[in-house]
């Protein structure tokens, strides 16, 4: 009888201390629940987007071919900026002092929407970084979550055989040993299967300004993204391969890997909601979803970095 108090004195600690545990991680879950990667002032944006006409914008700027790539035109299109460098060319014709002094006045120009639009790309892809990384911590405090209740379980699985051991050994009717043993047996049983619960426990988590969203639609309808960043994501000419803009590309990715190709359950999503209830499996999607779109948009920096050199190349 001394040992079976002995093991439920045992039992009492360790539960106390996965339960302080627990209380730790919730207070974690509350404070990551709501989003602080949003910026503290949220700018309105002009929903005025650049034209999607490249093949008629680089035909009228053909004079400008043997100095820009197509790329290079469509993006001082979007920014702008196409005027500013017929200017530039007209005035290199002339060697003048003024005309040096004109053709830095302009490149400064240039240059400062091209800041701008590098500073957006910046300003995205922290967002993204943040976002990604916010999911991250909670689908961790999920999985431990997850982690210890089947440690909680399994305990429970063990204590029961070994409680039923005892009091069957304590208990001396034949009949009253075998029940008490066949009864700790099953309960101990309930137990494990009790830990293969393959979807494990939700977690309330809340993104209002859902950045996924607007990609999987593939329209701009919210003030997540400055004008310019939807137009490099959206340009067909921006594409890695084959014409596809960034967005479509990313999306059927997405309804491949993350969602194994049905499209009614990728729709359905709460990732692209305004948030709700998630399991661990959704909550490390939206993690590499989040990541994906990082990658996707510092990638664009190559195009303005290819630009910037063809500018030079002009100037000098």
């Amino acid at each position: 009888m001394r040992k079976f108090f002995y093991f439920l004195a045992l039992l009492n600690i360790l539960t106390s201390c996965v339960s302080k545990k627990n209380q730790a991680i919730r207070q974690n879950i509350l404070t990551l629940k709501d989003s602080y990667c949003k910026a503290p002032f949220k700018y309105n944006y002009s929903n005025k987007l650049p034209s999607y006409n490249s093949d008629s914008i680089i035909a009228a700027n053909q004079e400008l071919k043997p100095h820009f790539s197509d790329q290079s035109i469509l993006i001082l299109n979007a920014l702008d900026n196409l005027d500013e460098i017929h200017d530039i060319m007209e005035l290199k014709k002339d060697n003048s002092l003024e005309s040096q002094v004109k053709i830095l006045q302009l490149k400064s120009k240039i240059n400062s929407k091209i800041t701008i639009a590098l500073t957006e790309l910046d300003a995205v892809a922290a967002e993204f970084d943040c976002e990604g990384e916010r999911v991250a911590q909670i689908g961790a405090y999920v999985d431990n979550l997850n982690n210890s209740r089947n440690n909680k379980l399994i305990l429970y699985s063990i204590v029961a055989g070994a409680a039923a051991s005892i009091a069957g050994g304590i208990v001396k009717d034949n009949g009253w040993s075998n029940a008490i043993d066949i009864g700790g047996g099953a309960l101990g049983a309930g137990f494990g299967l009790a830990t293969l619960n393959p979807k494990g426990k939700k977690v309330e988590f809340i993104h209002q300004r859902n950045l996924l969203r607007d990609v999987w639609n593939e329209k701009l309808e919210s003030p997540n993204f400055p004008p310019f960043v939807w137009y490099m994501y959206t340009e067909r000419k921006f594409s890695s391969k084959d014409g596809v803009p960034i967005v479509q590309s990313i999306k059927k990715r997405w309804l491949h890997f993350q969602f194994d190709n049905n499209l009614k359950a990728a729709n359905e999503s709460v990732i692209f909601s305004d948030g709700g209830y998630y399991r661990s499996d959704d909550l490390h999607n939206r993690a590499a979803m989040l990541n994906q779109m990082q990658s996707a948009t510092r990638t664009i920096n190559q195009n303005i970095n290819y630009l910037l050199l063809d500018l030079d190349k002009l100037i000098l």
